[in-house]
Order: C-alpha cells, then structure tokens, then sequence
C-alpha cells in the first residue's frame, strides 16, 4: 500500500509540471503528423504491389507510427531527470521513506500517460485519412505501447542516472534508438526488404511490436505476431523496470 501511495504522489507532482506547460506534448505529435500528413500518402503507390502487407497503405503505415512515437516520446525522458539529480533532488529523496519503486514508476506512469494520449490523438487525427482501426485491436495496441512506453522510460531514466551528463546521453540515445527504429520496419514494411535485412530485423525486438501492432489494427487478433511481441515487450519491461529501480536506488549526484 506505502509503495502504491508514494507512486501516486510522485506521479501526481510530475504529471502537476506537464499540465502546467503541456507544450512538450503537442511538439511530441508535430514529428509524427507530419509523417501521417506527407509521408503516407507516397505508399498508395506501393500498397498493391508484391511485398506490401495486406490492409493499405494507412493500416500499415499508422501502427508504426504509433511505435515510433513510443520509441522517441519515451526515450528522451531521462534528460529532465539530469538537472534533479544534479541540483540533489534525488537524492533528498532517498534519504525519505519513499518507496524506491515508487521514485520511477511514479514518472514512469506520466510519461506513459502523456503517449497514451498522444497515441488517441493521432489515431483520431488519422480517421479523416480515411484509417480503419479494429477497436479490440486497437485497445490490445495501447496495452503494447504501455509495454514499450515502461522499457524505454526505463532504459532512458537508469542511461541518464549513469551518465549524469545531457551531452553524454544524447549520442548514446540515438546510436541505440536509430538503427533500432530502421531495423524494425516503421516507416517500410520489413517485407519489402532483402533478405539479409529481413534476418537482421529479426532480432530486433521492436520489429516483433510492429508486426503485432500491424496485425492488431487490422483486426487479426489471433495472428502468431500477437503474443509474441507481447510476449517480447513484456519480458523487456521487467527487465527494465528492476534496472531503472536499481538505477535509483544507487543514484548519486
């Protein structure tokens, strides 16, 4: 009960700062408008060619899209937890009662929060594009983005609480979230690549999420690709969660 009490005060004094100045919000949908409003429509072309996933071109473009507001939305979080570390706000906080666990998933749950969000926004931005989204599908959608949302808020806070520099976080964040974000087939379909590519993909974790993502929209819940990149990113978030958890408990200045 302590642990769910201190979790909701630490979400509640954060998610009070992005209510406050909700403009990081907005600016985090700009990015992935403009690629629903200027990319998307170059793929009618291609949609009925060999290799397209079946659905059309918006079916298949948006649930990447929708990762890949995950994949950068989340992965930036850590640079607003430097200057609290830095000015001895984290630590203060150690000294306190409060759970440990609470001390991340409190912010954890803003950040997700703050993607769910976004996610129902651009979704309902795409309907006049003329996108069909199964509902069931969708809702198993947002369940893995919560998923991705609790591993990259996770690899983000422990990154930026070892660094303790925004200089240093920055090059390490994209090296990590680029080729990750190419290699999982956001913007193109994986099936359009060569080979060799498809096989490298393979073992890119995220491409399993896109290729659920992709099924659940179009309403094939029962796809092989639904459990397991569920499956995938839920293993990855525990696994990130105790490593971000760990991240605090040893966090210094």
């Amino acid at each position: 009960m302590k642990t769910l009490h201190d979790t909701w005060l630490i979400f509640q004094r954060n998610l009070t700062a992005v209510l406050r100045n909700p403009v990081w919000v907005i600016i985090g949908l700009i990015q992935p408008i403009l690629y629903l409003g200027l990319f998307a429509p170059l793929l009618d072309g291609i949609a009925t060619g060999p290799g397209f996933p079946p659905g059309g071109a918006l079916t298949v473009f948006l649930p990447g899209l929708l990762i890949q507001l995950a994949l950068f939305g989340a992965a930036f979080v850590g640079f607003g937890l430097i200057p609290e570390l830095r000015s001895g706000l984290i630590e203060r906080m150690r000294v306190t009662p409060v759970s440990r666990l609470a001390l991340f998933l409190g912010r954890a749950l803003r950040d997700i929060l703050t993607l769910l969000v976004q996610a129902c926004v651009l979704v309902l931005v795409a309907l006049p594009f003329g996108l069909k989204v199964d509902f069931a599908g969708f809702l198993l959608t947002l369940v893995l983005l919560i998923l991705l949302g609790l591993v990259m808020t996770s690899f983000s806070y422990a990154t930026a609480l070892a660094l303790k520099s925004e200089d240093a976080l920055a090059p390490v964040l994209n090296t990590v979230v680029l080729p990750t974000m190419l290699l999982s087939g956001v913007l193109l379909p994986m099936t359009l690549a060569p080979r060799w590519l498809r096989i490298v993909s393979s073992a890119n974790p995220l491409k399993h999420a896109v290729d659920a993502t992709r099924a659940l929209f179009t309403g094939h819940l029962t796809d092989p690709s639904v459990p397991l990149g569920l499956g995938i990113m839920a293993v990855l978030a525990v696994l990130a969660v105790w490593w971000a958890v760990q991240s605090f408990r040893q966090a210094t200045a």
